[in-house]
């Protein structure tokens, strides 16, 4: 039997044909979850997959699955993948490189004949960006039970467009495709991903072995106050949004400033009316915070809360808390049969854990899962001058698919090409 093998031009090729769907004029992409462009890449990624023989389906979150069927179907799977979402100025490897190496890998073990034992299916899920609707990963919060699919029905984007009609638009640019079940069992699951850092870059490493994700809270806080004129309402009355923004993060960024490996961002700011002569009567911003210890993650977000509450002034405060995403690990096991392949195939590799949250995170607590990074340029992701070497791309590919392999039970003897 003829050990299968990663096509290195094939996977370059599909990753930069990927890009084409919500190209960006100067490099990168905007394919925003649920949008017209994921559904051209959807068709891309559905073609690629039928050519291997791979069956099709969806499920009621949008999530995407191609399926090589195994000798014992009714197994549970091997799952691996990860999301072709971006954000507005995205780059071609986020999620794209995951999904993408996914099908690489399977798409080598059918071309080889080989029929694994387990099926493995090949997942793409739905908004793990968050930048259209928010929050993000949400395909695969559905997936394992942590949200509702009545309430993120309801959520809509910058437009007015709920999370509803965009998945019925979806759904019915592929009437043809199965519909299977909201979440099923899974054998294991292995995510592969660029590192959105430079720690491998910098020390030289091909493959990362990622240990876990850092927790992540987000909120939404929205500053209520009135709507005046410039010139002629006195400042002693003035409920200004601006004038309680303003004291507000100035002491969030001063008090998380103290804590040591906390990533603190206030990334949206929406001010209304936004009027030159006008008192801001509202404003709305996001907050972003990330730390490994959920103990310290719990503790910042509470310090925050309280700033906002005790910093309104005249104006009043609503906080909204969107993500509440602990820390996790990932499954020694697997982490050391990447440890193992690295080795096999002479690829230097390192220790990591995920400063970036992943569609992982959610399946980590429903079966034995991984993830796989290699290195991107200067750790610049999100931005469309994100870029990994193609070699790079080919190792990653070729771990996930020795993983793939023995996790699906197929084996080779030393003898075997």
């Amino acid at each position: 039997m003829t050990r299968p093998a990663i096509s290195p031009d094939r996977l370059w090729t599909r990753l930069m044909a990927l890009g084409e769907d919500g190209a960006l004029p100067r490099g990168g992409v905007n394919r925003q979850a649920l949008s017209g462009d994921e559904i051209l890449a959807w068709r891309r990624i559905i073609t690629w997959g039928n050519e291997a023989g791979l069956e099709s389906s969806t499920d009621p979150a949008g999530n995407l699955f191609l399926t090589l069927k195994g000798l014992r179907p009714q197994l549970a799977p091997v799952v691996t993948g990860s999301h072709i979402d971006s954000q507005p100025t995205g780059g071609l490897f986020d999620g794209a490189f995951g999904v993408l190496a996914a099908l690489e890998a399977v798409t080598a073990i059918a071309e080889a004949g080989v029929t694994p034992e387990r099926s493995i299916t090949v997942v793409g899920w739905m908004n793990e960006e968050g930048s259209r609707f928010a929050p993000g990963m949400m395909g695969s919060e559905l997936f394992a039970g942590l949200r509702t699919l009545e309430d993120v029905r309801t959520v809509r984007d910058a437009d007015g467009v709920s999370v509803g009609e965009a998945l019925g638009a979806l759904h019915a640019a592929f009437p043809e495709l199965p519909h299977r079940a909201l979440g099923f069992p899974i054998h294991a699951y292995i995510e592969p991903h660029i590192e959105q850092a430079d720690m491998l870059e910098t020390e030289g490493a091909v493959i990362g072995v990622v240990s876990g994700i850092q927790g992540k809270k987000t909120y939404d806080i929205t500053i209520t106050g009135r709507e005046a004129h410039a010139g002629t309402e006195p400042m002693s009355r003035r409920q200004d949004a601006v004038q309680a923004f303003a004291r507000m993060a100035t002491l969030m960024h001063d008090a998380m400033a103290g804590e040591e490996l906390i990533k603190f961002t206030i990334g949206r700011v929406v001010v209304e009316p936004n009027a030159p002569s006008v008192v801001p009567a509202r404003v709305t911003f996001r907050i972003d915070l990330r730390h490994p210890a959920n103990s310290v993650l719990d503790a910042s977000g509470t310090r925050l809360e309280d700033i906002a509450l005790s910093e309104a002034g005249a104006c009043q405060v609503e906080i909204r808390r969107l993500v509440d995403a602990p820390s996790n690990g990932f499954d020694e096991g697997l982490m050391q049969a990447i440890r193992n392949s690295a080795d096999r195939h002479g690829l230097s590799r390192l220790e990591v854990l995920s400063a970036a949250g992943h569609d992982a995170r959610q399946m980590a607590p429903l079966t034995r899962s991984a993830m796989i990074f290699i290195p991107c340029r200067g750790g610049i992701s999100h931005h469309p001058d994100e870029w990994s070497e193609p070699d790079h791309v080919t190792a990653g590919a070729t771990v996930l698919l020795d993983l793939l392999l023995a996790e699906a039970g197929v084996s080779f003897n030393q003898g075997d090409a």
